[in-house]
């Protein structure tokens, strides 16, 4: 009994010794990766678009041209020394297209942290601080909607706690709304785009499409959580409330100011932005896969890349698809989560898209891939239409400020 004791306690010493050593080197480690970060320089924009705010606190931009929103997903910073290097491609990477594309929104949806035993730490704030850095500094707006990897239930911060350091007042480009309605998750929030004359031309809504089930709290069953009613019926609100907006604001323009697509704005136009696809993605693809033939699947681009079951969503039932059909007014919905899947299908009416992931880190080998790592560039236009496509990181007008590494580009 004495000997497995000691045995136990000894154990227990070690690995008190390898935290503490972690801990110190990666305290250590931070200065240099803020170094890193801070080597970037600002996005130079010939006329940046800044947003205001309503009264209800919610941002929203103005302009009579196109809107560009840039989706990026699963960035997967591990944050600790032991993922430094591929840490340090994927904010290289993320750099290099924002500074490309200039966009005017930035959308981040989910997992940018993935602080996991062999980064070498489990507090996530590292990697929640090493994004925040870099997207404040090039001085391009932007925002986020968390993944299920942002804050694991043996990381140092949950849920809560991470959103609140994306309201970090000091955040001078950061757009993220914790929302403080009581609603589940956290991140449900809004972003408007308007025209002069007032008229919303565009709703951006992100949604949290949460972690784990009770069921599986690690993760390790890969049992996803999904959309809780009460957040759909906030969706509901979002929609009716901006809709009656429009329709209050057209009542009382002269004819000269009115859109020629009156309808188009009487229902207000929405995207929609998550992390985990919901359970009609997966529909969508069996179907494409299967090759049925069905009037209400349209195939506009990307592939599968992920293995059976293709799409790694939630079980649980919900009715967030069917009450977007309800409502009409969200056209399109983005999400990651499944890394080597980057499939755009139009499925109902609403197109489903996957964005491109960056993660150099969280799939075995995956830097050693290319196909699936870039971004998703949505340009929207004043009339409430939109242009969705998907780009490379590997191409030529993406010059990162250090060296792009050289990767396979035909799986």
């Amino acid at each position: 009994m004495k000997k497995a004791l000691k045995v136990i306690l000894i154990i227990i010493a070690v690995l008190a010794v390898i935290f503490i050593g972690f801990s110190v080197a990666n305290k250590l480690h931070e200065g240099a990766m803020n170094d890193y970060i801070d080597s970037f320089a600002k996005v130079e924009y010939d006329n940046q678009l800044t947003p205001q705010y309503d009264e209800d606190g919610v941002a929203y931009f103005v302009t009579d041209g196109d809107f560009k929103i840039m989706h990026i997903t699963d960035v997967h910073i591990g944050g600790g020394v032991l993922s430094a290097e591929l840490d340090k491609k994927a904010i290289n990477a993320v750099a290099a297209m924002i500074t490309a594309e200039k966009p005017d929104l930035v959308v981040a949806s989910g997992d940018i942290s993935f602080a996991v035993p062999w980064s070498g730490t489990i507090n996530n704030a590292y990697a929640h601080e090493y994004f925040k850095r870099l997207m404040d500094n090039l001085g391009v707006y932007w925002t986020v909607t968390f993944g299920n990897h942002d804050s694991e239930a043996y990381d140092f911060y949950g849920r809560e706690a991470v959103a609140q350091m994306y309201e970090d007042e000091s955040l001078k480009y950061c757009l993220f709304d914790s929302n403080d309605g009581g609603i589940y998750g956290e991140g449900n929030h809004v972003i408007n785009v308007r025209n002069t004359s007032g008229l919303i031309t565009k709703t951006v809504i992100m949604m949290d499409t949460n972690a784990y089930t009770d069921e599986d709290p690690l993760g390790i069953n890969w049992i996803y959580d999904n959309i809780h009613e009460d957040q759909i019926e906030w969706y509901r609100g979002v929609i009716t409330k901006y809709s009656k907006y429009n329709s209050d604001l057209l009542a009382t323009l002269p004819d000269s100011e009115k859109p020629e697509n009156i309808a188009d704005f009487t229902t207000v136009q929405s995207m929609l932005f998550v992390h985990i696809p919901i359970m009609e993605v997966r529909e969508a693809v069996n179907l494409y896969l299967d090759e049925a033939k069905t009037d209400e699947l349209e195939y506009l681009g990307g592939k599968i890349g992920e293995s059976d079951p293709y799409v790694y969503c939630s079980e649980i039932e919900e009715q967030m698809f069917e009450t977007m059909l309800e409502l009409g007014s969200t056209k399109a919905m983005f999400y990651g989560h499944d890394h080597l899947n980057n499939i755009v299908l139009k499925y109902k009416g609403i197109t489903l898209s996957y964005g491109y992931s960056i993660d150099y880190f969280a799939y075995a080998g995956i830097d050693k891939i290319g196909s699936q790592r870039g971004c998703t560039v949505i340009n929207c236009a004043p009339d409430t239409s939109f242009e969705i496509t998907h780009e490379s990181y590997y191409q030529d007008k993406y010059l990162p400020l250090y060296e792009k590494e050289i990767v396979d580009l035909t799986n």
